[in-house]
């Protein structure tokens, strides 16, 4: 997976979508990362709501989702 930018909305956090995220395909995910916190929000609602997750729940998490 290849994160790249995504289409800056202004706030303070930089948010970036997955490469396998399309325009035109089903809604996915962008993450944000700040020291000690993953923020999660919608990618086709971006003012939507947000959750965020610690380091060790994320990464517990990204080992569930992708198998590892």
């Amino acid at each position: 997976m290849i994160l790249r930018p995504s289409a800056g909305d202004g706030s303070v956090l930089e948010w970036y979508k997955s490469s396998y995220s399309t325009d035109d395909g089903p809604a996915c995910v962008e993450i944000a990362t700040t020291p000690g916190t993953i923020h999660v929000r919608g990618s086709k609602n971006t003012h939507g709501p947000q959750l965020s997750f610690g380091p060790a729940t994320w990464a517990e998490f990204i080992a569930c989702a992708t198998g590892s």
